[in-house]
């Protein structure tokens, strides 16, 4: 077996989408000279494929720092002027300059091997202590627990117990953004620590309500993400982890917050060795690695960030607000795009795009804008990932500007009113399960439910036609035609909630029109939907 082996450079490892629509692995060079010619990223999970384009983005933005247009090598330097007039000289040809990206790749070509004896990927070479896991642990669509196994497998037999190297280095850029907690230090660790190591939590990208913005194709997804000015300051001195003299192999490291994106995107949260046997991997060792404080660490830029509801003090850290796979992406929308309430910070790349993006006309004010979130959710401290999740959004750009102010807070408006509508539909379906003879008591566990079953599905029926009315809401319209677009959708949402309640009814027995008393009150099918009624047009008629 060679020491040194699979070159991400050369060889086919990223999982992509033609405009066929067919799913094809390609070269990491392949990926971004050919960007323009690729729908997306498309890996195993979306939480990988985020990863992935970290790594892309931490290319690119080395690149795009050190080479012009042309492919000459020309470093940027603190001028905004010049380092956005050069992101648009990108944008407005249509695909990456391929003579500075493969000048660049060829340069440090050696440290991308996968296997090495001295500078493996993303590893530490030659790791001896750490935690040992076997393939199926680095495999995201198969990860089991000690004591837990999945009656269902996207694998079964030799793919379940062994990965391809190509497999294997996506999901070791995943594994380093996004593992649990459930890693165990080592002794020596603990003893050179003076008995106690910190804890560095989950990967970093796990920790995050991670927020980014989606193009017509790969080239367009990576552009729009590229955000050379990032915290007011240019993006012109970048040093990714495969550029570092030495790689760090000591054991839950707390070090200084990364203060250029290359180097953040490569921030190594893990120590990581693949084992390997017969060309394939088979396991690898683990141990915690490089980690910083989360509090007011807003030169991340794909989160979103809020202070949390019980802080009271003023000059409090903010945190990054990990995303609710409970909630649509629309019913967080205050919290993702409106930065002026409650003290909330946009994501770097939301802000990116509305004050130089849109703000300085480096792209068409036409642009629809697509706003993508990709996250894990874990349990039990951070110890297992529980769900991984994904959504989008897509609406005008202008929605974000001056003009679309006031539009932005129509649509969180009618956002509240979801939310009554969802409450008012929750306590409407408790009211018919009584009225078919249940039991309003708080001991019967199945009377919260109903509520809660109600409420999630009033909100999935009205998740797809508000996405489509916020998709067509053109800022530019007033008068007359803005009260038409805010009433056409009034009318659908309660057009929606009225229908489901024909169904909740339709579905008990004839008993419910009849009623039941509970306590002194007698609840009828009949008096609970003229009360719902009611309930519905005092919150869009306010009557």
């Amino acid at each position: 077996m060679n020491n040194t082996e699979f070159n991400l450079v050369d060889e086919p490892w990223i999982r992509v989408m033609g405009s066929d629509c067919r799913i094809s692995e390609i070269s990491l060079k392949n990926a971004l000279v050919n960007a323009h010619e690729y729908k997306s990223l498309k890996g195993e999970l979306p939480t990988q494929d985020t990863a992935v384009m970290r790594l892309l983005l931490a290319v690119l933005h080395t690149v795009i720092s050190r080479y012009d247009e042309s492919g000459n090598k020309n470093p940027l330097d603190d001028d905004e002027e010049n380092a956005l007039e050069r992101w648009k000289s990108w944008w407005d040809s249509g695909k990456f300059p391929e003579n500075a990206v493969s000048e660049y790749l060829d340069e440090w070509h050696e440290r991308f091997w996968l296997f090495h004896p001295e500078r493996p990927f993303f590893q530490v070479a030659g790791m001896k202590k750490g935690t040992d896991y076997d393939s199926p642990k680095l495999n995201g669509e198969v990860s089991e627990s000690s004591n837990k196994i999945r009656l269902f497998s996207s694998y079964s037999g030799k793919e379940k117990s062994s990965l391809s190297y190509a497999q294997a280095a996506r999901w070791l850029l995943y594994l380093n953004a996004y593992d649990d907690t459930s890693s165990k230090p080592t002794k020596e660790g603990k003893a050179k620590a003076g008995g106690n190591l910190p804890s560095a939590g989950a990967g970093w990208l796990g920790k995050l309500g991670l927020i980014w913005l989606s193009g017509k194709n790969l080239f367009e997804t990576l552009m729009l993400n590229l955000v050379i000015i990032n915290e007011n300051k240019v993006q012109y001195r970048q040093k990714p982890v495969w550029e570092k003299e030495k790689v760090s192999d000591s054991e839950r490291t707390e070090i200084p917050m990364p203060n250029n994106l290359a180097e953040l995107y490569t921030l190594q949260s893990r120590r990581i060795l693949l084992n390997r046997k017969d060309n394939e991997v088979v396991g690898y060792k683990l141990l915690g690695g490089d980690f910083f404080e989360k509090e007011n660490a807003f030169f991340e830029p794909m989160t979103v960030w809020r202070v949390p509801k019980d802080n009271k003090k003023a000059n409090e850290p903010i945190t990054p607000k990990r995303h609710d796979s409970s909630k649509q992406m629309w019913r967080e929308f205050s919290v993702i795009y409106n930065n002026e309430k409650d003290n909330n910070r946009r994501s770097g790349t939301v802000n990116w795009y509305c004050n130089y993006l849109y703000g300085e006309c480096l792209i068409s004010e036409e642009y629809m804008m697509t706003t993508a979130i990709t996250s894990v959710e874990y349990g039990d401290k951070d110890f297992f990932v529980k769900n991984i999740f994904s959504d989008s959004l897509t609406m005008h750009s202008s929605l974000l500007s001056e003009l679309g102010k006031g539009w932005r807070e129509i649509i969180e408006n009618e956002i509240k009113k979801c939310e009554e509508l969802a409450y008012r539909t929750g306590k409407f379906a408790q009211e018919i399960y009584v009225s078919s003879g249940g039991s309003n008591s708080p001991k019967d566990k199945h009377y919260d439910k109903i509520k809660d079953e109600a409420k999630e599905q009033i909100y999935y029926r009205l998740d797809m036609p508000f996405r489509e009315w916020l998709r067509n809401i053109n800022p530019n319209c007033n008068g007359k035609e803005k009260q038409e677009i805010i009433l056409k959708w009034q009318n659908t949402a309660k057009r929606t909630a009225l229908a489901y309640a024909d169904e909740i009814v339709g579905n008990q027995p004839e008993t419910a029109v009849v009623g039941h008393k509970a306590g002194d009150t007698i609840y009828s099918a009949p008096k609970a939907r003229n009360i719902y009624r009611s309930k519905i047009r005092k919150i869009y008629e306010g009557d």
